[in-house]
């Protein structure tokens, strides 16, 4: 048996693994801001203009992501059923109402939480509104006055799984199989990577002629697999020194975590109002929010489209704050986001993130096809 780390060792593992989710933060904004990767503008192109380039690169990133999580859960080096993604209690109307919800206010608001943050690294005002006001609203749904409506009505619309609900383990409970082994794992993760890498790839001449969005996508998608283990692994002991308890250091869920935008957008918040409170520390997922700003930022003002930039009007203001709400509201009550769900959860094959991101792509949909007819209209 290995000896107990000292404090100090704790508290050096601990620190390394803030300043690691600092650097991936930075890493996601320069990807994102470089390659344009947007979630929203990437169905904005295809709903307007008919072209899935962007969705393509989007699908590359859940490809990328997805093969190496399963990777390192193959090797030992993540264990999944320590995340939150993969439970046993599937919610479903919170899942698909609140993804609704969060895919509706991305298209009032101008982008999803992680576009937001990217946004003020740019210069944008607005950004910082919808930051503020979306951060707030989150953690109202987490542990505020939404959160109780939430726990008693969309909550309460839940299943509990006879197994885990990542789709290796549901298949080997269909069969009957006593657990998801390697062999299983390894079919089910190459069918579904195969399928997006095959929509990913398809279009070759978009492919060449927009290389930067897919290379800056497939960053990002490894950017999801290093999140998991940095903090699945690198920052895992097997006994604290305090409470001989296996711990995920610097994590705010007390598991592994990969990278969102929802709730560590609240938990900076947090953070931010309650400094000197002495139980409030800076995570893993706070250091990510931090780092993608700064990343955003040092890329825009090398590639020279930094621009300082506000609301044009009340109208406009008002619509990016009732955007900024919903995705508060529902990236909480969803539990998480378009790289919440949609990179991190879908990496781990979670059937609940893959409804909720269906659910997100649903709502922007029906936001776009709205916005397009008010302006039609006028």
């Amino acid at each position: 048996m290995s000896p107990l780390p000292s404090i100090e060792e704790v508290e050096s593992l601990r620190s390394l693994v803030v300043i690691c989710g600092l650097a991936i933060g930075m890493g996601f904004g320069v990807l994102a801001q470089h390659a344009r990767f947007c979630v929203l503008g990437a169905m904005s192109d295809w709903v307007v203009m008919g072209s899935a380039t962007r969705l393509r690169a989007y699908a590359l990133a859940m490809a990328v992501a997805l093969m190496g999580t399963q990777a390192l859960i193959l090797l030992g080096l993540l264990d999944s059923g320590a995340v939150f993604y993969t439970n046993t209690r599937l919610l479903l109307a919170s899942g698909l109402i609140g993804g609704l919800l969060f895919g509706l206010g991305m298209t009032l608001a101008s982008g999803c939480g992680a576009r937001t943050l990217v946004r003020i690294g740019e210069g944008s005002l607005k950004a910082l509104v919808v930051f503020l006001v979306m951060a707030l609203t989150a953690f109202m749904t987490f542990r505020g006055v939404v959160a109780l409506l939430r726990t008693q009505t969309v909550d309460q619309l839940a299943f509990a799984l006879p197994t885990r609900q990542d789709l290796p383990s549901l298949a080997a409970w269909a069969i009957q199989s006593s657990e998801a082994g390697p062999s299983l794992r390894l079919l089910v993760a190459s069918l579904m990577a195969l399928a997006l890498l095959g929509f990913a790839l398809w279009d070759r001449e978009a492919l060449g002629r927009k290389a930067r969005e897919h290379w800056g996508a497939a960053g990002i998608g490894a950017l999801i697999v290093i999140s998991w283990f940095v903090t699945g692994y690198l920052g895992f002991i097997e006994e604290h020194p305090l409470t001989l308890e296996r711990t995920y250091l610097a994590t705010n869920n007390k598991a592994p975590e990969g990278l969102s935008f929802v709730g560590p957008l609240a938990y900076t918040l947090e953070v931010l109002i309650y400094t000197t409170d002495k139980s409030q520390t800076i995570t893993f997922a706070i250091a990510t929010v931090v780092g993608t700003v700064l990343g955003a930022f040092v890329s825009a003002k090398s590639n020279g489209s930094f621009r300082w930039g506000g609301f044009a009007s009340t109208s406009d203001l008002s619509r990016h704050l009732l955007g900024a709400a919903l995705m508060g509201i529902g990236g909480g009550t969803a539990m998480g986001c378009t790289i919440g769900h949609g990179l991190s959860g879908l990496s781990l094959l979670s059937l609940g993130s893959i409804m909720s991101t269906l659910a997100i792509l649903s709502g922007a949909w029906i936001g776009l096809r709205l916005l397009q007819g008010s302006d039609a209209s006028h």
